[in-house]
């Protein structure tokens, strides 16, 4: 008859347990497979399968009793650790909603917005649609293998145990106004091209009175922009890479992997 200890016990759990929640918490929080689109069964089958791959060539767990306090400061730890992993993905992700957004509303376009199935929230039309065409080129990178990758090298550099320390959280907070500065960068063509737009529209205005500017004026300003977004695109390609390069050395500086 097969008899097992409690330590034998506890040391099973603490090896698999542990890890599981700081992949679980990664795969809840970061975009694509985070978002409502993947059922939580898949992302909980997905968490198993990858801790399972993990754990043979993870370094050596603490030995806690799964039932005491210290085990439960741990599993909170794991917890903390993912959501910032996959929080630091979802800041990148929104640059190019804001993006969208900022160029939607100097257009004329911001009451035309619609349900984000991935999130449930309603965003405009141009953010949506960066929010797509972001995501198939992260997909199509392999963006999500790097994350896997950090996330693996994160129990080396990040130990299971050892302590969060202040500058982590002051990484992630200071990388909020990098968030805003991106998707100015992003709307910035459509947004002074638009601008100078409304400018000539006010001269026209001062200068004959009486001609109804606001009857051209709000169709050709959503046609123009519509045009100077669509001529934008052009560049994403290369938008993308050095917004997309910024944001994993932020997620390796997170999980100090080198």
């Amino acid at each position: 008859m097969l008899e097992l200890s409690n330590t034998q016990i506890a040391g099973w759990i603490s090896s698999f347990l542990l890890p599981l929640f700081r992949v679980a918490a990664v795969l809840m929080v970061m975009p694509i497979i985070g978002t409502q689109l993947v059922p939580q069964r898949v992302r909980l089958y997905m968490a198993l399968a990858i801790t399972l791959l993990l754990v043979p060539i993870l370094p050596e767990m603490p030995q806690v009793d799964a039932l005491s306090l210290r085990s439960i400061l741990l599993i909170a730890e794991q917890i903390i650790i993912g959501a910032m992993l996959g929080f630091s993905l979802q800041l990148f992700f929104h640059i190019f909603v804001f993006a969208g957004q900022l160029a939607s509303m100097q257009m004329g376009l911001g009451f035309a917005s619609m349900m984000d199935p991935a999130t449930g929230v309603s965003v405009p039309v141009l953010g949506q649609f960066l929010l797509m065409l972001v995501s198939l080129l992260f997909l199509a990178m392999n963006g999500h293998l790097v994350v896997f990758e950090v996330l693996a090298e994160s129990f080396v550099t990040l130990p299971v145990g050892q302590t969060l320390e202040v500058e982590h959280f002051a990484i992630l907070a200071g990388r909020l106004s990098w968030v805003i500065g991106a998707a100015l960068l992003l709307a910035l063509p459509a947004v002074s091209a638009l601008l100078v737009i409304n400018i000539a529209f006010g001269v026209m205005t001062r200068a004959a009175p009486q001609l109804n500017i606001f009857t051209i004026g709000f169709p050709l300003t959503l046609i123009m922009g519509l045009i100077i977004f669509w001529m934008s695109t052009a560049d994403i390609l290369a938008q993308y890479h050095t917004i997309a390069s910024d944001a994993l050395f932020m997620l390796r500086g997170l999980a100090q992997v080198q």
